[in-house]
């Protein structure tokens, strides 16, 4: 860290900081004040293979370690994340922005997926499969794939990191990481603590840089990685499939979502309200399984807004460093553009703005924030019913039957997260089964674990994240036949 409080990292390849290829660095700054809270080496192409090279030499000696071992790296590198834990939630808020509250809940979980890990490498099991012959034995092993491309966001700059490299280095990969460019000093200062575990030299790699399709498809072209594990918007997810695809790479894709949040007839409205909020308000509504349409019963439909407004209105809005706030800024100028394009269309086409509505911006710094709004007499023709938002923003939607809001909840392409509210057991098992997605929340707006499986139907993904089924991302079946 500088004299001035700014942290400077370099890329980190082959267990050192170096420089990049082209001497080049970039800043990174604070958006909710504009001013400049560290500087980072600028990858290139050249960069990444270098990083690539680092990975494969540290991957045979790193996947040969005794599955405890392994373990014993990880539990250190997640005791060393907690008793960091308040240093790396103000480095998260100074570069992206959430309230500080938020960030240390983010560490605790992103710190849950290395501790789950950690206990996973030591229950990579194989299989033994009954012969035909007699003189035969058969066997099912479980390797590691090898090196994995890990290209991450800035919505959640801890927990989408250890979320991947978790899994990948319990399994005994090893791992380029390429952070989001709005949020690497997290990605930097996570390097540091899982050296300082034990980690060996080369099975992390960090590769920050303002070039991320340049970096990508140096990483994406080189046989030598086996994997890629992504998580950001459906686009830029369906590009790397394909790109990919030339050297048949393994993919896990964790890309957008649309979430619709269902509130029946029998909900407790102030409940069902809180649950809302909370799930649709988090980051600012920069996350991907966060509420993007709420459809609610029309007999319960005035008191379910009541209610939401009277939650929302005592949201703080600020720096996400002072007491009390609640809703941080949008990462950048051209997300708070797409906000309020989608909040203009809907007034444009009939709907009411019930709260909320109004963009705050300093362009000059950079600065952007969004009021957490709520539209009703929202329709389907709106282009926020059909895009995700990505902030603070309620659309409310009115439905008369149960067939009817299954049948809007499953009508995008996109499949990630969905949530209802009902006091029915039987609508809750019957609804739950019907929604098409890869989560489901009942009367529960935050559902994410580490223990359980994260990721989405349709064009919201392939694979999971998260338990068992992250471990499962990460290894190879290999098929052995001895004969006697």
């Amino acid at each position: 860290m500088g004299s001035n409080g700014i942290r400077r990292y370099g890329l980190y390849i082959g267990g050192r900081w170096v420089a990049a290829a082209g001497a080049e660095v970039f800043p990174v700054h604070n958006p909710a004040t504009g001013e400049v809270v560290g500087e980072v080496a600028d990858a290139r192409a050249a960069d990444a293979v270098q990083a690539v090279t680092a990975a494969v030499e540290a991957f045979p000696a790193w996947a040969a370690r005794p599955a405890k071992e392994r373990s014993e790296v990880l539990r250190r590198a997640y005791d060393l994340m907690l008793a960091h834990r308040d240093e790396l939630a103000e480095l998260m808020t100074r570069e992206q922005g959430k309230p500080l509250e938020e960030a240390r809940g983010e560490v605790q979980y992103a710190a849950d997926f290395v501790l789950w890990n950690s206990e996973e490498a030591k229950r990579v099991y194989g299989e033994t499969i009954p012969a035909s012959h007699a003189d035969k034995r058969l066997l099912a092993l479980r390797q590691p794939v090898g090196v994995v491309a890990a290209i991450t966001p800035w919505n959640f700059p801890a927990a989408m990191i250890t979320r991947k490299i978790g899994p990948a280095l319990a399994a005994g990969c090893t791992v380029i990481v390429k952070p989001a460019e709005q949020t690497p000093l997290t990605a930097c200062r996570l390097a540091e603590l899982f050296a300082e575990a034990g980690l060996p030299a080369g099975a992390l790699n960090v590769v920050p840089t303002t070039r991320p399709e340049e970096v990508a498809d140096a990483l994406l072209a080189d046989t030598r990685v086996r994997k890629l594990t992504f998580t950001g918007s459906t686009g830029v997810g369906k590009i790397l499939m394909r790109k990919a695809a030339d050297t048949v790479k393994r993919v896990s894709l964790e890309l957008g979502g649309h979430a619709p949040f269902l509130v029946f007839d029998d909900a407790d409205v102030e409940r069902a309200a809180r649950e809302v909020a909370a799930s649709k308000f988090r980051n600012a509504g920069q996350t991907c399984v966060c509420t993007n349409r709420v459809y609610v019963h029309e007999r319960i439909a005035d008191a379910f807004t009541a209610a939401l407004a009277d939650v929302v209105r005592g949201l703080k809005v600020g720096n996400g460093l002072e007491p009390g706030v609640q809703i941080g800024p949008l990462i950048d100028g051209q997300a708070a553009d797409k906000v309020e394009r989608h909040v203009r269309d809907a007034l444009a086409k009939g709907a009411r703005l019930a709260l909320g509505g109004q963009r705050r911006s300093d362009s000059a710094r950079g600065v952007h924030f969004f009021e957490p709004t709520i539209l009703c007499n929202v329709t389907d023709d709106m282009v926020i019913m059909q895009e995700e938002t990505f902030g603070p923003v309620v659309p409310v939607q009115v439905f008369r039957t149960e067939e009817e809001a299954v049948a809007k909840a499953n009508r995008t392409p996109y499949g990630l997260a969905a949530y209802l509210y009902t006091r029915d057991l039987s609508r809750a098992i019957r609804v739950s089964e019907q929604l098409e997605y890869g989560i489901v929340g009942v009367n529960d707006g935050l559902p994410s674990v580490a223990q359980a499986p994260f990721g989405g139907f349709k064009e919201s993904g392939i694979g999971r994240e998260g338990g068992k089924y992250g471990m499962e991302e990460y290894l190879e079946i290999k098929y052995v036949s001895i004969r006697l």
